[in-house]
């Protein structure tokens, strides 16, 4: 590439940066130092949840360098996402871009760990499928990215060369991986957050656990494993439903669970409120019971007696 082409490079990628700046805030939120923040409309800003330490009041610092209190409207550690409410408002509000990213092409991690912002340069590493946290949260797509991590990264806003926003940077979701969160999974969870302080999911009210099924149970259920209730919550979903300690969880409207992680796909906040059938194992007699499917998480839980 000629002389030319780098610093036509450069500058679009400093402008870049600047105008993506406008939008990146400075996070602080306790012990852990400063991390960063996007502006997601006049007044709130979404934010990396690791870095609050369940702090519920922060301090955040402006682009113009000045300073505003906020208090954390919602967080999903799931997702690693909080949204705080800034006082006084007046932020610049970060244009996402639904469309994809490739692998390869140049990302710009713009954070704020200081007054000033902080720009690292990589590329987008590895595109993915959507995927489940360790913490069950549901992040839309898998974006990788091969740039250095550093204080103040995770909270950041990632963009192409072209200044597309592309996702909120995290190094809290898989460790020393830096990942963007995905447009569609930020918009999902940010507006649980300030609508009810918390991501809503479906619930049943048991403790399982994976277990394989007798040879005859298996051939009669066309499968080979179940989750074993070791325990049903008094009053819960579950038990108004007459589901049981020691039932065998088989499938829930028709799609069969096996292992841990089977269940929670089919109770998301969608499903809240919905009847659903179990098909269950009991005393060795395959049955069928309807549940409704409960609400957990947000203001309404955290009140509750």
């Amino acid at each position: 590439m000629a002389v030319e082409g780098w610093k036509d490079l450069s500058d679009g990628l400093a402008a870049v940066v600047e105008r993506a700046a406008r939008s990146v805030v400075r996070v602080d939120g306790g012990g852990r130092g400063p991390g960063s923040g996007v502006a997601w409309s006049a007044d709130a800003v979404v934010t990396a949840a690791h870095w609050l330490e369940g702090e519920d009041e922060v301090e955040v610092g402006l682009p113009s360098g000045e300073t505003a209190s906020a208090e954390v409207a919602g967080r999903d550690p799931s997702t690693d996402l909080a949204v705080l409410r800034v006082k006084g408002g007046g932020l610049a509000p970060a244009a996402f871009d639904e469309a994809p990213p490739r692998v390869g092409q140049l990302a710009v991690a713009v954070s704020r760990p200081g007054k000033g912002p902080r720009a690292a340069l990589g590329v987008v590493a590895r595109v993915g499928d959507a995927f489940r946290t360790h913490g069950g949260g549901k992040v839309d797509r898998w974006v990788e990215l091969d740039v250095g991590l550093h204080a103040g990264f995770s909270g950041g806003l990632v963009l192409d060369a072209a200044g597309r926003a592309i996702g909120l940077a995290t190094a809290g979701l898989v460790r020393g991986t830096a990942l963007a969160v995905p447009p569609a999974t930020l918009a999902r969870v940010a507006t649980a957050l300030l609508a009810h302080g918390g991501l809503r999911r479906g619930y049943l009210g048991v403790s399982s656990f994976p277990v394989r099924l007798p040879a005859a149970l298996a051939t009669a259920a066309g499968q080979r494993s179940g989750l074993l209730l070791t325990a049903v919550e008094d009053g819960s979903p579950a038990a108004r439903a007459g589901l049981a300690l020691g039932d065998v969880l088989l499938a829930l409207d028709g799609t069969a669970v096996g292992q841990m992680g089977d269940l929670l796909p089919l109770l998301e906040e969608e499903r809240i409120g919905a009847a659903a059938k179990a098909r269950i194992a009991r005393g060795g007699a395959l049955q069928e019971l309807t549940v409704t499917v409960g609400a957990r998480g947000g203001r309404e839980e955290a009140r509750a007696p």
